[in-house]
């Protein structure tokens, strides 16, 4: 057992160039240099990156690489490289391995193919990455990558880490004005994150005959299996070899890289799983999320399974999120949302959960916006996904304190004493004071706030970029009034009460899902907005707008361009889906209803020749469903057709997204119903593709 430890303690970090490493390869002027550049976000000095890239270039020689990549994240959602091999020629037919400061440091690689909405011409190709200093590099099949940021031959972001790196450094600035005012010496605040990440596994060989599956991620067909997950067995139920192994396997890979795999389950739906990481700072978690999806679908395919992270790969049962955890954390190691002992720090804990309450109820649009996906908007609103209203849930005990310091009126939760903000001390609360209330958009749960909304397959930057800088602008505000009042302590208490009375109404501890909150939450003036198409344009309003540009985030032409690349990108997706039903139902679909409706024509007219007194009347009530069900279907494709032609001819981005979501969606479900009715009757040798039966328990 002792060995087994040494082991797995020996393999973390394995293929990681982090600190130890460079401790040990750097000399100390270097190392202590490029700390400085790292914790402070400042320029890398030519000669400490010539020195860096040779240490690096030497360690990854060690570990098999032959290649290195500036690895990015650009707004596909997925992440990119373009290798490069370190042999440089140096005549006579012969070559060094060889990497240079300056190939560390930036890259060249082209940028007309991917999505900019317009912020570049395709006559621009030329883009840059550059060295993100603040995450690790790390060696993945045999090539070095290097964390870098995306942007365009102009300067302006095209990737999802950037807007986030500057999020990171807004909140930080606005946190420590606020830790000044209470005494608190800390010197750095960061956000941390642990995201909650759900999936799927099939059976490869089924995966194979889905074409949906292949092309879309999700099931565009399919009938309600005879047992899905109405027995509730399946949530932390025994794991199956099968999967087991493949949990095993996928654990080594991430440990390798540096990424704190922790806790694995099956989760509620059949088929369904969920890898839970430690918490570290929102930079790295993004980028180790994004490894995370990456090996998931890699070790699958080991075992002959496919990993599927879209949001909803199954009507009917649970779709699969991604819950952002996220809370505040200083360079000692202080959770600014933990209650803490003493008064100070109680008044501190109030603050900082006032500013992300008001945060979240300003800004609600944008956390709306942050998990906005064509795919998402068929998980929110049930099967234990948060529905596309914005509320945050405290829980019973820490809302009545709120409620007691806005009246002024003692109650349970306060003890029974009044409760002067930093003088009386606030009541400890528990690390587990809450529920888990699972139809809650933002629950806070003890000492960080779980975001149920972001989707699966979503990459977490632009989630935590958002929340970073909601957050920040309320800090700011919070600390502009605070840092001029004369009497620190009675402008503390009216801005808490004042928080607290002016902002309640985000404050929702029941049933998410029910009708009664839609209607309460209307009344109270919350936006809902239940298709990513009506949430998006939502990004560039002008007080959203406002909010970007003066921290910095965005430009004004990179928020436009991002909306626009979010918006194209729903369109997209919804006409690569109703291409594929299209190819399925004409292709797969129709030929398999006309060939089995022969059978039982057959079959009909055999009987009748044979006798006449014969019952034929199963074989006329199939024949005529299946007749029936077939025309309908017959006349839904074309009606389809129809529809994709007619958006096609809008050029306007956002009405030809609208069209989208208003004619070809209702279409595609015009087409699925009568399908999945006839899944249920034609026999199993005439269905062409794996069922909902079949592919949720193959593993």
């Amino acid at each position: 057992m002792e060995s087994a430890v040494k082991d797995i303690t020996a393999l973390f970090g394995s293929q990681v160039f982090n600190d130890s490493v460079m401790q040990d390869r750097l000399p100390k002027h270097i190392y202590q240099s490029l700390k400085k550049t790292m914790e402070e976000s400042l320029p890398l000095d030519e000669n400490v990156a010539d020195v860096v890239a040779n240490a690096m270039k030497d360690w990854a020689l060690e570990k098999g690489a032959t290649h290195y990549t500036h690895w990015f994240q650009p707004m596909t959602g997925i992440t990119a490289e373009k290798h490069d091999a370190f042999i440089t020629p140096v005549g006579s037919g012969k070559v060094i391995m060889d990497f240079s400061g300056k190939s560390l440091v930036k890259g060249e690689p082209d940028a007309s193919s991917f999505p900019s909405g317009g912020l570049r011409s395709t006559f621009e190709a030329r883009g840059y990455t550059a060295w993100d200093p603040t995450a690790y590099a790390f060696v993945k099949d045999k090539t070095l990558c290097i964390p870098t940021a995306f942007c365009s031959y102009g300067g302006q972001t095209l990737d999802k880490k950037t807007p986030l790196l500057r999020s990171i450094e807004t909140i930080n600035r606005q946190a420590l004005r606020i830790l000044r005012l209470f005494g608190n010496p800390a010197v750095h605040v960061h956000t941390t994150v642990g995201p909650e990440q759900e999936y799927f596994l099939v059976d490869l060989s089924l995966f194979n005959q889905r074409k949906d599956l292949k092309v879309t991620g999700r099931t565009l067909f399919g009938a309600k299996p005879c047992k899905g997950q109405e027995l509730e067995d399946h949530y932390f139920g025994t794991l199956k070899p099968r999967v087991a192994a493949f949990m095993q396997e996928l654990d080594e890979e991430l440990w390798k890289l540096g990424i704190y795999a922790k806790t694995e389950h099956n989760e509620v739906a059949p088929a369904q799983h969920e890898l839970a990481p430690i918490f570290t700072n929102s930079n790295i978690a993004t980028d180790h999320n994004q490894l995370t999806m990456e090996y998931m679908k890699k070790v699958a395919l080991r075992h002959n399974m496919a990993c599927l992270l879209h949001e909803k790969p199954f009507a009917g049962i649970n779709g699969s999120g991604k819950h952002n955890n996220w809370s505040m954390s200083t360079d000692d190691g202080q959770n600014l949302l933990e209650p803490g002992d003493s008064p100070e720090e109680n008044a501190q804990f109030l603050l900082f959960i006032c500013a992300v309450v008001k945060a979240v109820d300003d800004y609600c649009d944008l956390m709306r916006v942050a998990v906005a996906t064509a795919g998402n908007d068929h998980r929110l609103g049930g099967f234990e996904a948060p529905p596309a209203i914005v509320s945050i849930f405290l829980g019973d005990e820490l809302t009545g304190i709120l409620d007691a310091i806005e009246t002024g009126i003692p109650n349970k939760a306060t003890l029974g004493g009044f409760l002067e903000i930093g003088v009386s001390a606030l009541p400890k609360l528990p690390k587990d004071t809450t529920d888990r209330n699972r139809t809650s958009p933002f629950a806070f749960t003890g000492n960080k706030f779980e975001f149920r909304m972001t989707g699966s397959g979503s990459s977490i930057a632009g989630v935590n970029f958002i929340l970073n800088t909601i957050v920040a602008e309320v800090l700011e505000q919070f600390a502009d009034e605070l840092e001029k009042a004369e009497d620190f302590r009675a402008a503390l208490n009216a801005l808490i009460r004042r928080t607290i009375k002016n902002h309640k109404r985000i404050l929702f501890n029941g049933n998410n899902y029910s009708q009664a909150w839609v209607e309460e939450a209307a009344r109270r003036g919350l936006p809902n907005y239940p298709s990513a198409i009506d949430a998006l344009p939502r990004f560039a309003d002008p007080k959203n707008m406002a909010l970007f540009v003066k921290h910095k985030i965005f430009t004004e032409q990179e928020l436009k361009f991002r909306v626009d690349t979010l918006i194209e990108s729903y369109s997209k997706i919804i006409h690569m889906e109703a291409l594929t039903m299209l190819d399925m139902a004409r292709q797969e679909i129709l030929p398999a209803l006309i060939g089995f409706g022969e059978q039982i024509s057959q079959a009909l007219l055999s009987k009748r020749a044979c006798a006449l007194d014969l019952d034929v009347s199963a074989e006329e009530s199939l024949l005529k469903k299946l007749s029936a069900d077939t025309s309908i279907t017959a006349a839904a494709i074309e009606d389809l057709d129809q529809a994709l032609q007619t958006v096609s001819s809008i050029k306007d981005p956002l009405l030809h997204a609208q069209a989208c979501r208003k004619q070809v969606v209702p279409a595609m479900d015009a087409l699925r119903a009568p399908v999945d009715r006839l899944e249920l009757i034609v026999a199993k040798e005439h269905w062409p593709m794996p069922t909902y039966s079949e592919l949720l328990f193959s593993t």
